[in-house]
């Protein structure tokens, strides 16, 4: 029986490819490549769901931005940075009044 997708899970198999390395993961590629790899990876993948949306294809821009996701949480693991870490940083966003929080964006 297939088990559904959680954040979670992925990142837990992330930080398992990426103590354990194995052999022929492209996970484990990115990894050892290290974060000049992962950045230009997610670099271009930003650019590919920046494409895909602009030519408003939905399905192609779905898989664009999975892709970037996946990415991303690759240079999470690489930081030491939790899902729980992004999703307290988003908690605290959403209490701040959007108002305040375009006035501390443009003040930076």
């Amino acid at each position: 029986m297939e088990q559904a997708f959680s954040y979670e899970a992925l990142y837990a198999l992330l930080q398992e490819r990426n103590e354990t390395r194995p052999e022929g993961s492209y996970t484990t590629y990115l990894f050892e490549k290290g974060l000049d790899k992962i950045l230009k990876k997610i670099g271009e993948e930003s650019t590919e769901v920046i494409i895909a949306a602009k030519a408003e294809d939905k399905s192609e821009t779905i898989y664009e931005i999975a892709d970037l996701a996946y990415h991303v949480m690759v240079l999470m693991v690489h930081a030491g940075i939790t899902p729980k870490d992004i999703a307290a940083e988003l908690a605290s966003r959403h209490v701040i009044d959007h108002k305040v929080k375009q006035e501390k964006m443009t003040k930076a």
